[in-house]
């Protein structure tokens, strides 16, 4: 299912993110920004496929900061039978973030204190991190933050595994009273040096 009433199947979509990660076409010369960019015109195109209408470095308001602040992405719902003038919901904000001491910043714009209309109704924070040992802490952090917002999330959390000499991707599904799945990928460059993914029970070498 995609619609879960008004959320959406956020893990279904990071299933999607893992399985069609060779489509984004990034090599080892690619930097950081590339993927980004190819990161969120995945989800821009994957908005589209579905009905909504998407923007990309849109804004919200930020009561704390009194100021817009931008979203990197977002997907708002139009209705002409509900409202003839106006979006009826903002569906979906995603943040995606390469830096490591960027991590509480990207879950404070998720979650920012914003003007009604604007509170999403589902979010994807996609951040790159220096450890497993951080995702605890920001996963509470989310936690916290999300007792008052109410949206369906998916975190993803990316980081490298010396040891195995690859990038293992953690995602996790929260509700407003906590985590409710998690899935672990495995991302890493083949023999032509392409990024490829695909979840961690199906690669071999770590059964082994």
């Amino acid at each position: 299912m995609i619609l879960l009433g008004n959320n959406l199947d956020l893990m279904l979509f990071f299933e999607g993110y893992v399985r069609n990660y060779r489509r984004l076409n990034l090599n080892e010369l690619h930097n950081r920004s590339m993927f980004t960019r190819r990161e969120i015109e995945h989800f821009s195109n994957l908005g589209e496929m579905l009905g909504f209408s998407v923007f990309v470095e849109d804004a919200k308001y930020d009561k704390r900061l009194k100021r817009n602040r931008p979203m990197d992405l977002s997907w708002w719902k139009w209705d002409e039978r509900i409202d003839k003038d106006n979006f009826v919901s903002l569906a979906l904000h995603l943040e995606r973030e390469n830096q490591w001491d960027k991590d509480v910043v990207t879950i404070e714009k998720l979650f920012s204190m914003t003007t009604e209309g604007y509170i999403p109704q589902n979010v994807i924070g996609i951040q790159n991190i220096e450890s497993s040992s951080r995702i605890d802490y920001l996963n509470k952090l989310v936690f916290k933050k999300n007792t008052k917002q109410q949206s369906n999330v998916l975190m993803i959390y990316r980081f490298y595994d010396r040891d195995n000499d690859l990038d293992r991707v953690w995602a996790y599904q929260f509700t407003p009273s906590g985590i409710i799945e998690e899935r672990r990928a495995i991302c890493k460059r083949d023999e032509l040096g392409y990024w490829v993914s695909v979840f961690e029970e199906e690669y071999p070498l770590l059964k082994e």
